[in-house]
């Protein structure tokens, strides 16, 4: 693989890459009930009989609430002038209607539900039929997230067994992901995994580290079974160790160079390892997240699928340190711990927070660091 002339922090990775050979060690209103409940029509004449009688069972419930007392009507069929006493009973009459409206609406609607015919089906228990095949517990399936998309958007998988599962179809091809979790969640372990998985397939990788060295970085990858050292050999996998400070220092000239330097190596997956590091060496917050976004932008515009580690915040396990990532990434993975009140076996725990144009799960699943690697538990629930 022929190298460019171009910055040396990633000629130099390159160069040097051929000497590790024996690295192997290692998502309204109010309906204002606009109690417009105001002056009642004065209605003389016959009524329609059914309307009379619905009318008069109303009213009575009405006054038998709103008076505590027997049934008081008017004298509204005699045609005469009405007395003053007539008058001051509508008026009391009006004005309790308007007090009880949402009474009377209730009464209604729960007698309107009583009246309902009932659900006939082959059920048990009265049941619809096929509900006594569904299971409503925590304990119940996922929906099946291994059908086809209905998108024609290219996809990838992750290469973590049973996070595949949750994704339907895939994460799609060029998204900038990031795995948030506190020290020992495995967070550099999903991203050997995530390359691992392009690797075997033939593609080409460039894993950037800034807190381990290239030989560290090997050395993790073998003890999972992973063998970087070959890829290396084979000039499929790059591995750039940088000082933070340094990367900070040249983020700009990087950046601008990283969508060329991906290009002409050919890579299809990206990891950096992690991001809080390179956050912490910006004190300003303004400019922290210029520089942040700038990077991420530069990631985008390279075409490659990224993923980014990054530590949690310290009152938040939902949330990176400095908050920036994930409102710059496509897609959000969400590692912690989970202890339980009765000092039972502390757990580990992942969420998908988001993922941009693709259906996922958004249970929390349970997951295992392994000597292979990482594996979730799909069909498992956390108690």
């Amino acid at each position: 693989m022929p190298v460019t002339d171009h910055d040396d922090w990633f000629e130099r990775a390159l160069a040097t890459e051929g000497d590790d050979d024996d690295v192997a060690d290692g998502d309204t209103g109010d309906a204002d009930t606009t109690a417009e409940t105001g002056d009642r029509e004065e209605t003389t004449g016959e009524h329609d009989r059914g309307d009379e009688s619905h009318d008069t069972e109303i009213d009575l419930e009405f006054v038998d609430e709103g008076h505590g007392g027997g049934p008081e009507t008017s004298d509204r069929g005699h045609g005469g002038k009405r007395s003053e006493d007539d008058k001051r009973r509508e008026t009391d009459s009006d004005e309790s209607d308007s007090n009880d409206s949402d009474t009377l609406f209730d009464e209604d609607f729960g007698s309107a539900l009583e009246n309902a015919p009932a659900a006939t089906g082959g059920g048990q228990s009265g049941s619809p039929a096929g509900f006594s095949d569904i299971d409503f517990e925590l304990g119940g399936d996922d929906p099946d997230f291994e059908e086809d998309p209905d998108t024609d958007l290219p996809r990838i998988d992750l290469g973590v067994d049973g996070l595949d599962r949750m994704i339907q179809g895939g994460v799609p091809e060029r998204s900038l992901m990031v795995a948030i979790g506190s020290a020992g969640t495995g967070k550099t372990t999903f991203g050997l995994q995530f390359l691992e998985c392009g690797l075997q397939q033939g593609e080409q990788a460039v894993f950037i580290a800034l807190e381990e060295s290239r030989e560290r970085v090997i050395n993790s990858a073998t003890e999972k079974g992973f063998a970087f050292d070959e890829h290396v050999a084979d000039g499929r996998l790059a591995i750039v160790d940088l000082n933070p400070v340094e990367l900070a220092h040249s983020l700009g000239s990087i950046g601008s160079e990283l969508p060329t330097l991906i290009e002409e190596f050919g890579a299809s997956r990206l990891v950096l390892d992690s991001v809080s590091l390179l956050e912490m060496m910006y004190d300003d917050q303004a400019k922290r997240r210029n520089e942040i976004f700038s990077f991420a932008k530069s990631l985008k515009d390279a075409g490659v699928t990224s993923l980014l580690t990054s530590e949690a915040a310290d009152d938040n396990p939902y949330a990176s340190r400095h908050g920036i990532v994930e409102y710059l990434t496509d897609g959000v993975f969400v590692l912690q711990y989970v202890r339980p009140n009765d000092f039972r076996e502390t757990r580990l725990a992942i969420e998908i927070q988001k993922i941009r144009d693709a259906n996922h799960s958004r249970e929390k699943k349970p997951y295992e660091i392994t000597g292979e690697g990482i594996s979730v538990y799909q069909q498992g629930n956390l108690f």
